[in-house]
């Protein structure tokens, strides 16, 4: 299995993880979508580093030859699935009520009921 086709698995996997599976819809709202170029900057930084020194190369056959910023478009592809899945589990597995701050010290005992 090429690199590609190994990518394309992992977002579609991601996404229906996300839409289907755990059905945290994350990839359908605006919070992922503006929080997501973040990631992604750090990826392409990361990622530019060890491609753009050829501290990691790729095998020209085992992808599609399309970079951005030193970066195989299946990287980045990848980095997406990892991501979304991260955070759909995040979500799923998350508080299901809002957080209130840590919990209060505890006071003396009540006194008995009578």
């Amino acid at each position: 299995m090429s690199y590609t086709v190994a990518a394309g698995v992992g977002v579609v996997g991601a996404l229906l993880l996300d839409l289907v599976v755990l059905g945290t819809r994350l990839v359908l709202g605006r919070v992922f979508w503006v929080t997501y170029p973040i990631v992604l900057a750090g990826q392409l930084l990361s990622n530019g580093v060890l491609t753009g020194r050829r501290i990691v190369r790729y095998d020209p056959h085992a992808i599609i030859g399309l970079r951005v910023a030193y970066a195989p478009v299946e990287d980045l592809a990848f980095g997406f699935a990892l991501v979304l899945t991260a955070l759909a589990i995040w979500v799923r597995l998350g508080p299901r009520r809002p957080f209130d701050g840590p919990p209060a010290p505890p006071g003396p005992p009540a006194p008995p009921r009578r």
